[in-house]
């Protein structure tokens, strides 16, 4: 197993390019099943997750070939295969085929996902959009099988009692192939399930309202085939506009969509960070003042759960108390305990985080236990004195595309080691 190692106190500076939109990418593949032709997806970014669902679609027959950024899916000789482990307990988003395969065959038997473990995410939402649409559902341990009645899924209006953008895509994928018209009320309205509309609108389907609260759906018989480029990736933007103001440096994000971080350029512009906007930049410049800000995660526009993380180490540098609460999931503050390590000031209550600034940090041995405490870890590790050590790298790997790289062309110093180097290493001293 591969560690990350990083060597702090160096300000980032320079330009960055983004990647495309990892949660775009994991609802864009499956969906590319509901077609009976070729779909090319540009821009994807080269990410685990992404890798992971190449495999599953292969696994079910479909020709996938990813050539760089691009990925190509011929779905028309799919099979629908009982997805019973394996790959599909590495990937949480491998709930989409759920959607996609119940939209196409009109049934599915797949086991529960896997992915990062946030605690409890239940898909309750996702089974009682499939059950108004005319499916019955039985579970037999950690099976699902989902079937429409006779006659095939149809039309039905659904208010989801939680905003959920698993849920809004998973019921958007089957409806795409349901009888008669489908409202979803209550709807998730994130960029991208805007991004998974525009694909399907361009593949046949009959979407209105996507980013609103109540989005529309006339079933299609068929789709075919298109081609589509993937949105920017807001979080990865985000975790680098986190970076650069936790360095106090000067970085030019590019290939974003400004609008999509309003809420995280709001944040850091009030604790200090300067931060200006162009077309499709933003270059954000430390200073060396930072003043303690509340924070409560909420569905877009609001602040992002996914960029929680990450910022918990940069309000180590706040002067004053900051509180984060996260209002998505109870139990993602795994990297609290980790930045206690490094020295930091923060404690959990319920379901909020306090921290206490301004904290030195010091380089420690520590565990990404998910994709985005990892994220927050890393951001921790470039301003700590001193060496950081990363374990299970391989949660970072499945949401940052070339992280190492993106990194050190910004100033950063750091590099992978294997088990073996560092535990040497360790011994000689």
């Amino acid at each position: 197993m591969e560690k990350l190692v990083i060597e702090g106190g160096r300000k980032l500076t320079g330009r960055v390019q983004i990647s495309g939109a990892k949660n775009s990418a994991i609802a864009l593949i499956p969906a590319a099943l509901l077609g009976s032709s070729r779909v090319i997806l540009d821009h994807l970014p080269a990410i685990k997750d992404v890798e992971i669902y190449g495999e599953i679609l292969q696994e079910l027959g479909a020709v996938v070939s990813l050539h760089g950024e691009t990925m190509e899916i011929e779905p028309a000789n799919i099979l629908n295969y009982p997805m019973t482990n394996g790959k599909i307990k590495q990937l949480r988003a491998s709930y989409y085929l759920m959607g996609a395969l119940l939209g196409r065959f009109g049934q599915v038997t797949i086991c529960m996902p896997g992915g990062c473990n946030l605690g409890p995410r239940p898909i309750d939402q996702h089974l009682k959009g499939f059950t108004a649409l005319g499916a019955v559902i039985s579970r037999e341990k950690e099976l699902l099988h989902i079937t429409a009645s006779e006659g095939g899924l149809r039309g039905a209006k659904i208010y989801l009692d939680v905003v959920s953008v698993g849920a809004t895509i998973n019921i958007m994928l089957a409806a795409t192939r349901a009888k008669g018209t489908t409202i979803i009320e209550n709807a998730a309205k994130e960029p991208e399930i805007i991004d998974v509309a525009t694909l399907l609108n361009a593949m046949g389907a009959d979407i209105k309202g996507a980013g609103t609260d109540v989005i529309r759906i006339k079933g299609k018989k068929q789709l075919q085939g298109c081609r589509h480029s993937i949105i920017p990736d807001r979080i990865e933007a985000g975790t680098y506009m986190i970076a650069a103001a936790a360095t106090r440096g000067d970085v030019l994000i590019d290939n974003v969509i400004p609008r999509h971080l309003e809420s995280l350029t709001a944040k850091l512009r009030e604790m200090n960070v300067l931060v200006e906007e162009q077309d499709d930049s933003l270059r954000v410049i430390g200073t060396d003042h930072y003043k303690a800000v509340d924070i409560k995660t909420l569905p877009y526009p609001g602040f992002p759960t996914d960029l929680q993380q990450p910022i918990t180490a940069l309000l180590t540098q706040a002067q004053g108390t900051s509180v984060v609460k996260d209002n998505i999931y109870q139990s993602r503050f795994k990297q609290i305990e980790h930045l206690v390590h490094m020295g930091a000031r923060m404690k959990v209550e319920g379901r909020s985080a306090i921290i206490e600034g301004v904290t030195p940090l010091n380089g420690y041995e520590v565990m990404a236990t998910d994709l985005r405490a990892g994220a927050a870890l890393v951001i921790a590790g470039l301003i700590a004195k001193g060496k950081t050590v990363i374990t299970d790298v391989h949660h970072i790997d499945r949401g940052y595309e070339k992280l190492d790289e993106k990194l050190q062309s910004l100033g950063a110093s750091l590099w992978r080691e294997n088990d073996s180097a560092w535990k040497e290493e360790r011994r000689i001293k």
